[in-house]
């Protein structure tokens, strides 16, 4: 018999480091607040976690490392986010558009947090 993986049970969004640190990268380019300016943006985060059981700080911990003091990516860590991030987008409900954004929303949380993802608009 398999085990089955028990289900993430998520804090609120802001008690996560790597939230914090997405949400001061988004205020230090583009000012404002970004928690609140979009109300869509810790919801849509928060659902990509519950739909691949791993809460933000483990997505991060997954995607990048520290080598002689420097945070570094992972490479297969990245890209298997790229293909869950993707397929995730896919699945949304509603116009092109909105799946753009749940997706665009998640690759922003991994970019501030020091995931290079390919350059430009991520469509669907």
């Amino acid at each position: 018999m398999i085990e089955e993986e028990q289900a993430v049970e998520l804090r609120p969004m802001l008690e996560y480091a790597s939230v914090r640190t997405w949400l001061d990268g988004l205020r230090q380019h583009w000012g404002g607040d970004p928690a609140n300016d979009d109300p869509e943006r810790l919801p849509m985060l928060e659902a990509f976690c519950l739909h691949i059981n791993r809460d933000p700080d483990q997505m991060i911990k997954e995607t990048t490392m520290l080598k002689d003091g420097e945070k570094r990516i992972r490479t297969k860590g990245r890209e298997r986010y790229v293909g869950l991030i993707d397929a995730w987008q896919a699945g949304v409900e509603g116009s092109r558009i909105r799946k753009t954004k749940y997706g665009n929303t998640v690759r922003s949380f991994l970019i501030h947090n020091g995931v290079l993802l390919q350059s430009g608009v991520q469509g669907g």
